[in-house]
């Protein structure tokens, strides 16, 4: 079992504070769906994410990250990404026990509570054209704002390395 507790937003700012990463966080109502979180674009500037949380037939987990309007195929994702096989999501469970989330706030930020390694992060090229990247900070009432390179230091000192792969069409 991963963690008992997941950690809160206020952790994972702080945490971001102490790898001295600048960021900014919003909070709003909490939103579920992309088109709910679009009335909040002319207030947050840059890329908004769209996340799914997949795993293959192996029982190895992804989160893929992706500018919010972009589809991806999940019939053909898992060959970009590595996988075994075609992805399907993830159960409920899997994510609040890695990632610390509810269904509706996935988050790249969920590396923060996975601290046995056991997701992939994969960012999408597409994506991290933006030099700001907005996420959920552990719960889909804030958006929290960070430059794209912070993004990669902030996976990676939670000992996630990002692939930084085209899965979107």
């Amino acid at each position: 079992m991963t963690n008992s507790t997941p950690k809160k937003p206020e952790d994972l700012l702080r945490f971001l504070d102490d790898l001295g990463i600048a960021h900014s966080t919003k909070n709003h109502p909490p939103v579920f769906t992309v088109s709910e979180s679009e009335s909040l674009r002319d207030e947050i500037p840059g890329g908004h994410t769209k996340n799914l949380f997949v795993k293959d037939k192996k029982d190895q987990y992804f989160v893929l990250t992706v500018e919010e309007r972009a589809t991806v195929d999940l019939k053909s994702v898992h060959k970009a990404i590595g996988a075994s096989s075609r992805v399907s999501f993830g159960k409920p469970e899997k994510l609040m026990e890695y990632l610390g989330v509810i269904p509706g706030a996935v988050t790249v930020f969920g590396a923060f509570n996975d601290t046995d390694g056991n997701v992939t992060f994969v960012l999408d090229e597409d994506l991290m054209k933006h030099d700001i990247i907005n996420g959920h900070p552990l719960s889909n009432d804030a958006t929290t704002s960070i430059g794209r390179d912070d993004l990669v230091r902030f996976l990676k000192a939670t000992g996630h390395e990002p692939l930084v792969l085209k899965v979107t069409d």
